[in-house]
């Protein structure tokens, strides 16, 4: 990946449905070479779909929060299943540091988020957890 695919990437991060003659024009470059570009980025797997955005008020009937989990020994290929099959956890990163794993958790309201927090601190294999509400949005 070239300087010119992170630009064509930047692009469509703003807005996926932009026409390509719009990002040619954009970038200073043919049509055909923006077409040729996302084909193979989309080949490759660089690109792997195309996506919508929600305004936040949209979704603010939602409660979202980040836990940060800590996991005891070798246990972390155990937790990551059990957290895997898990509807409220719509993501899972594994990181370094102090805490293994870091999780996107939603849910309709606060008596659910509290049972999940709950339920997910009782998953054996986790030692500790640390979780943040996540109050407003300033970049999507």
């Amino acid at each position: 990946m070239d300087d010119l695919d992170r630009q064509l990437i930047g692009l469509l991060r703003d807005n996926a449905r932009t026409p390509a003659a719009s990002l040619a024009k954009s970038l200073k470059v043919a049509r055909g070479t923006v077409q040729n570009r996302l084909a193979k980025l989309e080949r490759d797997g660089t690109i792997a779909g195309y996506t919508i955005r929600l305004r936040p008020k949209i979704d603010e009937q939602r409660i979202v929060a980040l836990m940060t989990i800590a996991v005891e020994g070798n246990r972390l290929e155990a937790v990551l299943r059990t957290l895997r099959g898990d509807p409220s956890i719509v993501t899972l990163y594994t990181t370094n540091g102090r805490w293994d794993l870091v999780a996107e958790i939603r849910t309709d309201s606060l008596q659910s988020f509290d049972q999940e927090l709950s339920r997910i601190r009782r998953i054996e294999g986790i030692s500790g957890t640390e979780t943040s509400l996540l109050l407003s949005t300033h970049k999507l």
